[in-house]
């Protein structure tokens, strides 16, 4: 099917979000993950759109986008999505726009988290702003009485968040809100498909809930073809696109990683022109010591087919983490080796084809935290009984092979975050909305009519 072919309804523009009290001061931020895929993204609009329909709402709900404004044109599922439910990118905040610590430090922000549970570590001032968290990837957040905590394993978070309107404020679902859930809930769970090994029980039951309550939906499989066919459409992408347009970071002590989704085979990744040097380019411009690739692609749309590649110029570094990769138990990736033309590059064939990233993340994080703790018993990483080589180990500076001798210019960008890793580079160095000026922005926003919409 043509990717660009409407399969949805003309509909009307998604209400704006109002706020119950706007004499209140202060926002109510509902964010999504460091990924913001199309489940972080629509997690986060529909559970401030939700939020703002409460009496009991103080502040102005609003949903942020966890990744810089320039980065969102590689999400090209999301925007297939707004632009075929008729809804603007000029409406989104993104998180290089909001300053949440100058919220905070004005007594401004609630934080709800949703597709993801614990702060990084740069954000642990905003932990007391946080008022709730909605996920389905593993709970590594403690428990607490003042932050409620709604986390189940299903294929999607916007099940659980459809589950929360369903259940306290049914009235709020419309045609089009009804239209971004379900969509994320068929993308997740590849068109609930079991052999996919996504969809759950609850999945389902909320699917088929939207669905008799708006018949007017959007055919089911069509509506995963069109989403589908968008996701893994990275024509024209270079690499470092293609490993920014689905990437979460993670760091312990001095190693710093990106976990790339791939969305094509790792034959076709590996056989692209000069890609070891690519992703030497991506780690010296991103600060990062090594690249796990994750490629999916699937059989008949249904049944997945994963691959693995583990990128680091430092021996050592690629060689820890690919070891950790092969003797994971809880899951076991099943991974058996295949030929790779790079040497810096170690490529996998993943025979666990249910274990996505949000099941290799733990097993990537509890190698950080175990060689993290190694390097602390022992009080120098250079103590550390490693190969002939490590001590040529070019983790720190990650230099390319003709960069070798040229001094750091200091303009190298920081690390993306996540929950591991030191310094928020979206807090850093960027011009942003002022907490005065946010506030009457959102404000605005919310008591304007749309005029787009006038016109329909």
């Amino acid at each position: 099917m043509d990717t660009n072919k409407n399969v949805f309804p003309a509909l009307p523009e998604l209400t704006r979000i109002t706020c119950c009290s706007k004499n209140s001061p202060g926002l109510h931020v509902v964010m999504g993950n460091e990924a913001c895929d199309m489940d972080s993204m629509v997690s986060a609009m529909t559970f401030a759109y939700f939020l703002s329909k409460s009496l009991d709402c103080k502040r102005m709900p609003v949903p942020v986008l966890n990744i810089p404004r320039a980065e969102f044109p590689l999400r090209s599922d999301s925007t297939f999505l707004l632009r075929e439910s008729g809804l603007s990118q000029d409406c989104l905040l993104f998180r290089d726009e909001v300053d949440l610590h100058g919220l905070h430090k004005n007594k401004l922000l609630t934080l709800t988290l949703v597709d993801h549970n614990v702060l990084p570590r740069a954000d642990t001032e905003l932990e007391d702003a946080v008022v709730e968290v909605i996920d389905h990837h593993l709970l590594q957040r403690p428990t607490s009485p003042s932050c409620p905590i709604t986390v189940e394993p299903v294929g999607s978070c916007a099940t659980l968040v459809t589950e929360r309107i369903a259940q306290k404020a049914p009235e709020v679902l419309d045609q089009q809100v009804a239209q971004l859930l379900y969509a994320t809930i068929i993308l997740d769970c590849v068109n609930m498909a079991p052999e996919a090994g996504k969809v759950t029980p609850k999945d389902s039951q909320y699917a088929v809930f939207l669905e008799k309550r708006f018949p007017k939906l959007p055919q089911r499989g069509a509506l995963f073809q069109s989403l589908q066919n968008a996701k893994f459409d990275v024509s024209g992408l270079s690499t470092e696109q293609m490993l920014l347009k689905d990437m979460k970071a993670a760091s312990g002590g001095d190693l710093k990683l990106a976990v790339s989704v791939i969305y094509m085979t790792l034959e076709a990744f590996l056989q692209r022109r000069g890609l070891q040097q690519d992703l030497c380019d991506f780690c010296h411009n991103h600060n990062y010591n090594l690249v796990v690739a994750m490629t999916i692609s699937f059989i008949d749309n249904k049944e997945p087919f994963r691959q693995l590649a583990v990128y680091s110029s430092s021996t050592v570094n690629r060689e820890e983490m690919s070891e950790a990769l092969e003797k994971a138990k809880n899951p076991s990736l099943d991974l058996k080796p295949m030929s790779s033309p790079y040497p810096d590059v170690k490529a996998f064939i993943q025979g666990n084809t249910l274990a996505s990233r949000k099941k290799v993340m733990p097993i990537i994080t509890d190698f950080l935290k175990e060689r993290e703790r190694k390097v602390y018993q022992i009080g120098n990483i250079e103590d550390l009984d490693l190969d002939d080589d490590s001590n040529l180990d070019q983790s720190a500076s990650q230099q390319c092979p003709e960069d070798a001798g040229i001094e750091d210019d200091g303009q190298v960008p920081p690390t993306p975050m996540n929950s591991l890793v030191e310094g928020c580079p979206l807090d850093n160095g960027l011009p942003k909305i002022s907490p005065e000026v946010l506030v009457e922005k959102v404000s605005k926003m919310a008591s304007m009519e749309d005029t787009s919409s006038e016109g329909q």
